[in-house]
C-alpha cells in the first residue's frame, strides 16, 4: 500500500463496480477497491426494482423518460444530467449484458420491460423477476475479480486525507481495527446512502452515511440531503432491513387497499405520493400497516419467484391473503454535489451512485432510475480522468457553486439540450448549518445503543411527515448521541457519521418551509415556487 493508486474506488456497489471494472482495463492503471463488507454485500445486491432505461419498445423514447423523471423529480432536477442519463444509459446496459449478467426476456428472446410507478411506459428491465440487484452485482464482482484491481475487503473508510487543496487518498480501518493511509492520485465516493439513519429501513446495516460524513467534514459540498424515499411497499415484518416487495408488482397488478379493504391510491404514482398517502391513511385508521393485493398478478410464483420464496419463508401466502406493508426508508436522494461527469468541490475526489447529488433524482427519484445512475456516471469519471481532469466545472448540479473555465457556461444546455418540460434553471442557496458536538472526553457509550436511539429519534422527528417541533426535538437527541460516541472503532465512528449526515438532514429540512418530493412539512403542505432551489451544505 505504499505505492499510491492511480484510482481508489470506495464502496462496491454498481457506480463503484463499474467504475473499477473500466479502470482496471486500462493498461498500466492501479486501481483499488475498498469494501466495507463483502464485496458482494451491498444495497445493489439488496436491489428489486430494476434499471429503467429506453432498449426497444417503439412508443417509448428517451424524452419520454427524461419527461417521466422531471415529474417525479419536483422541479428539483438538474436537466442536463437527467439528459445524460437518459441518452447514455441504454448501451449501458448493454454494456452490462456483455458482461454477462442476465435479464428477464420472452420467448422470443427480447428483454422483458416492466412499468413501475411514475413512468409512462413499461421500461423497466429485471432479472429473476425481481433479483435484479443480485444479478447485476454478481456480473460486476465477477468482472473485477477477473481484473488487476486491489480489493480490501472489510475495510472501513474513516476520513478523507487533503493535502495541498486536493484529496490524496483516505485513512481506513483494516478488519483487525488497524489504521492505515491508502494513497490514490483520484478517489472515487460510490460508498452508497444513509438508510440506517431510520428504525425501518430497506437498507443493510452497512448503510450509515460514511461517504457523505467524510466529505462534511473535509469541506466538501452537500446538497439535497433532506429528500429521503422511502418506498411504500415494505413487507411489515420484524426482519431487517425489511423485505421490499418491489414496484414491478404494482405495475403487473397489484393493488393497495386500506383497513376496511378500500383501494385509496394509484398505486402507479411516483413514490412519495404513494407513501405520504399510505402514512396518512394509517394514522386515520390507527392501524400499523395497509394491504397489497397481489392477486391480480398473474403468474405470481413464476414472474416473481425471489419475492414468492421469501414471503412463503415468512409464512405468507400471496396466493390466498394481502401482504402487509408500511413505507421504509429506502433511498437518499441527495448526497455529495458532483458537476456532469461526477467531479466534487474538493480536487481529486470524485462521486457517483447513491452517495453522490448529481442532480438526477431532484426532491423525489423515479423508481429504476438508481442503478441506471450508478452505471451511467461512474464511466463519465472514468472518461474525464483520462481526460486529465482534476477539478470541477461549472456544470449540472454544481452550476452555480462552482465557477471556472473548460466547460459550457453557467446554464448552457449539454449536448441534446434540456428537452421538453425541462422549465427553468434551479438555484442555489449556500446554507448555514450547525454540526453536533464532539464526543464527550472518555466516553465510549455502546455504539449499538446509541444508534438505536438515533434511528428512533429520526424516525420520529425526521421521517415522513416532519415539523419545525418534531426536528427541533429530533436535533437534541441526534446531539445526545454524538456527544456520547467516543472510541476509535468503526461502530462508534458509524455512529457518528449518522449523526453527522442526521444534523446536515435536518438543517435542510428545517430551512425548507414547504412539501415537496420526498420532504413533507406539517405546516407547509404545499409546494412554494421561492423553495424551487437547491440547499448546498459546506
Amino acid at each position: 500500500m505504499s505505492q499510491p493508486l492511480d484510482l481508489l474506488v470506495v464502496g462496491s456497489g454498481v457506480a463503484g463496480l463499474s467504475a473499477a471494472v473500466r479502470a482496471a482495463a486500462e493498461p498500466g492503471v492501479r486501481v483499488g477497491v475498498l469494501s466495507k463488507a463483502a464485496l458482494a454485500q451491498t444495497a445493489t445486491r439488496w436491489a428489486q426494482g430494476g434499471v429503467a432505461a429506453v432498449l426497444h419498445a417503439d412508443e417509448d423514447s428517451t424524452d419520454l423518460h427524461l419527461a417521466d423523471t422531471l415529474a417525479a423529480g419536483a422541479g428539483l432536477c438538474d436537466p442536463d444530467a437527467v439528459r445524460v442519463l437518459v441518452d447514455e444509459g441504454p448501451a449501458r446496459v448493454h454494456e452490462l449484458i456483455a458482461l454477462g449478467a442476465v435479464f428477464d426476456r420472452d420467448h422470443h428472446g427480447r428483454l422483458l420491460l416492466a412499468r413501475e410507478g411514475g413512468h409512462s411506459q413499461p421500461r423497466v428491465v429485471h432479472a429473476g423477476g425481481a433479483a435484479t440487484g443480485a444479478e447485476i452485482e454478481r456480473a460486476l464482482v465477477d468482472a473485477v475479480l477477473e481484473t488487476a484491481a486491489v480489493v480490501h475487503e472489510r475495510w472501513f473508510a474513516v476520513d478523507l486525507l487533503v493535502e495541498g487543496g486536493r484529496c490524496a487518498g483516505l485513512v481506513a480501518l483494516d478488519p483487525a481495527g488497524g489504521r492505515h493511509e491508502i494513497r490514490a492520485t483520484h478517489t472515487l465516493l460510490a460508498s452508497g446512502g444513509a438508510g440506517q439513519l431510520y428504525s425501518v429501513t430497506t437498507n443493510p446495516l452497512e448503510a450509515t452515511g460514511d461517504g457523505i460524513a467524510m466529505a462534511l467534514r473535509a469541506g466538501v459540498a452537500v446538497a439535497d440531503v433532506e429528500f429521503v424515499q422511502f418506498h411504500p411497499t415494505a413487507l411489515h415484518h420484524p426482519a431487517m432491513p425489511r423485505p421490499l416487495l418491489s414496484e414491478a408488482l404494482r405495475g403487473h397488478g397489484a393493488v393497495l387497499r386500506d383497513a376496511a379493504g378500500e383501494r385509496f391510491i394509484d398505486e402507479l404514482a411516483p413514490r412519495d405520493v404513494v407513501a405520504r398517502a399510505m402514512t396518512a391513511r394509517i394514522l386515520e385508521q390507527g392501524v400499523e400497516h395497509m394491504w397489497l393485493d397481489v392477486a391480480p398478478v398473474e403468474d405470481f410464483a413464476r414472474r416473481f419467484p425471489t419475492i414468492h420464496a421469501s414471503l412463503v419463508a415468512a409464512g405468507l401466502d400471496p396466493e390466498r391473503e394481502w401482504l402487509p406493508v408500511a413505507p421504509a426508508a429506502h433511498y437518499v436522494c441527495g448526497g455529495v454535489l458532483t458537476d456532469l461527469d461526477g467531479a466534487t468541490t474538493l480536487p481529486g475526489l470524485w462521486a457517483c451512485g447513491e452517495v453522490a447529488c448529481t442532480g438526477v433524482h431532484g426532491a423525489n427519484r423515479l423508481a429504476s432510475n438508481s442503478l441506471l445512475e450508478g452505471m451511467v456516471f461512474a464511466p463519465r469519471v472514468l472518461e474525464s480522468i483520462a481526460a486529465g481532469r482534476d477539478s470541477p466545472r461549472p456544470t449540472g448540479a454544481l452550476r452555480g457553486v462552482v465557477e471556472g473555465a473548460g466547460g459550457p457556461p453557467a446554464g448552457a444546455p449539454a449536448a441534446g439540450g434540456h428537452g421538453p418540460g425541462a422549465g427553468p434553471e434551479v438555484e442555489t442557496t449556500l446554507l448555514a448549518w450547525r454540526r453536533p458536538p464532539a464526543p464527550r472526553e472518555g466516553c465510549a457509550a455502546d455504539a449499538g445503543a446509541l444508534r438505536a436511539r438515533l434511528q428512533q429519534a429520526m424516525t420520529a422527528g425526521a421521517g415522513l411527515l416532519r415539523s419545525a417541533a418534531s426536528l427541533e426535538a429530533c436535533g437534541g437527541d441526534v446531539d445526545e448521541v454524538a456527544a456520547a460516541a467516543g472510541g476509535d472503532a468503526a461502530a462508534s465512528v458509524e455512529v457518528r457519521n449518522l449523526a453527522l449526515v442526521a444534523r446536515a438532514l435536518l438543517a435542510a429540512a428545517t430551512a425548507r418551509h414547504e412539501t415537496r418530493g420526498a420532504h413533507s412539512r406539517m405546516e407547509y403542505p404545499n409546494s412554494d415556487p421561492a423553495y424551487r432551489r437547491r440547499l448546498v451544505l459546506r
